[in-house]
């Protein structure tokens, strides 16, 4: 699939792991700043920039009602790219007239929804960070509590070690007493025993009333967490047992004749979850080992008409088990940099093998973006440049809508 490779190129953002719970102001700038770490790679043409950006704020608005960081993230991403960036690009002036005017339209609105959403998400860190003053607050006052009733239960202990001594003390003074020789008057009396009564502590009655009060717990969730974009959580990835079906159904031909058949997943966000709704089949020639796609125009075209998001793609490999070759783990770089979930799945119908691949985001990732091989070539085996996506979740009950855009 002669996809381009990169959307972005990749750099070293600054973290987001350690802003932890601060200041709202300070955490939301360490957002920003992650969100506009954006460097363009001169190699790619300008339009496919255009493109990703299309999809960017189709993500963003998608985002809007269940994420608000991360529609901003994008949000930020696309203004830092088409505002600052794309007018160095060597060979912006061949973009066309159109795409650049549909893309300040874009702007004009994109701009004002950026600072919407900074002004919402500055409330929410400040909430959040009230919060977490409470709870630290709280928690201080339970130590202190602890500590108090700890004093108190030392004061006891040592209250009841001395009432002890000094019953013993008594018993033993008795016994002694009852030993005496006594005068021959009283040689047949019966001596009285004595019972010392304990001495009783004014603390037990404070100390059982400090065991009747129950110790406060906290709800470590109520928390706020460390953010997530930097962290390589991944939202699951839905798709419908009936994809893979039907895609070989559809390769079946090409199979045949020893020729890759590929496609594009596609489908939106709801509930934080991407859902894999659609299968784009595009104008393609393939090969026993390639398989290259023609007029991609076709494929944004219906993306666009039913507001659709690139969620990956999937392809066979007619004599060979799934794995990813060299020029495989290529394109579906530019897919990944572009959402870290998507996936490539790969077929292979003569082992009935079907594998479910991501590049590995700590080293595959940048390592294939910064590779400027092409074609065929060998890539080193460790650490692994990909594994298995485990962030997809089948389900037989979903659909799926095969949209087969191949002129016959």
């Amino acid at each position: 699939m002669n996809k381009e490779r990169l959307e972005t190129k990749p750099v070293k953002h600054p973290s987001l792991k350690d802003v932890g719970v601060s200041d709202p102001r300070a955490r939301l700038k360490a957002l920003s700043d992650y969100a506009s770490a954006v460097e363009m790679d001169h190699n790619i043409p300008p339009q496919r920039y255009y493109r990703s950006g299309v999809e960017m704020i189709r993500m963003a608005d998608m985002c809007m009602k269940d994420d608000l960081k991360y529609a901003y993230i994008l949000y930020v991403k696309f203004i830092t790219i088409f505002v600052e960036k794309i007018r160095n690009h060597p060979h912006f002036h061949l973009v066309p007239l159109k795409d650049k005017e549909q893309n300040q339209q874009t702007l004009r609105k994109v701009i004002p929804k950026a600072e919407e959403i900074k002004k919402q998400l500055l409330e929410q860190y400040q909430a959040e960070y009230e919060k977490y003053l409470e709870d630290v607050k709280l928690r201080e006052r339970i130590e202190k509590e602890k500590l108090k009733q700890e004093e108190l239960e030392k004061l006891r202990e040592e209250e009841e070690r001395k009432n002890k001594l000094a019953a013993l003390a008594a018993v033993r003074a008795a016994k002694a007493m009852s030993t005496n020789v006594v005068t021959s008057e009283d040689k047949f009396k019966k001596v009285p025993s004595i019972t010392p009564k304990p001495l009783i502590s004014p603390s037990s009655d404070i100390a059982q009333t400090s065991k009747d009060k129950r110790t406060p717990t906290i709800d470590r969730s109520t928390k706020p967490s460390v953010l997530m974009s930097d962290n390589h959580t991944l939202r699951d990835m839905v798709l419908p047992t009936k994809l893979m079906q039907n895609f070989l159904m559809l390769a079946f031909n090409n199979t045949m004749n020893n020729k890759e058949t590929c496609g594009i997943l596609a489908g939106k966000l709801e509930r934080n979850k991407l859902l894999v709704t659609h299968l784009l089949i595009p104008e393609q020639t393939g090969s026993s080992d390639s398989c290259l796609t023609h007029n991609e125009e076709d494929i944004f075209d219906y993306q666009d008409q039913h507001n659709l998001i690139t969620l990956g793609w999937i392809h066979t490999h007619p004599t060979q088990t799934a794995f990813l070759s060299s020029v495989d783990l290529h394109t579906h770089c530019a897919y990944q940099l572009m959402m870290a979930e998507a996936i490539a799945i790969v077929c292979a119908p003569k082992y009935d093998e079907t594998g479910f691949f991501i590049l590995t985001p700590e080293y595959g990732l940048d390592f294939i973006a910064n590779c400027r091989e092409t074609g065929f070539h060998p890539h080193p085996s460790e650490p692994p440049l990909y594994t298995k996506a485990k962030h997809c979740k089948l389900d037989v009950s979903a659909m799926i809508e095969v949209v087969d855009l191949r002129r016959k």
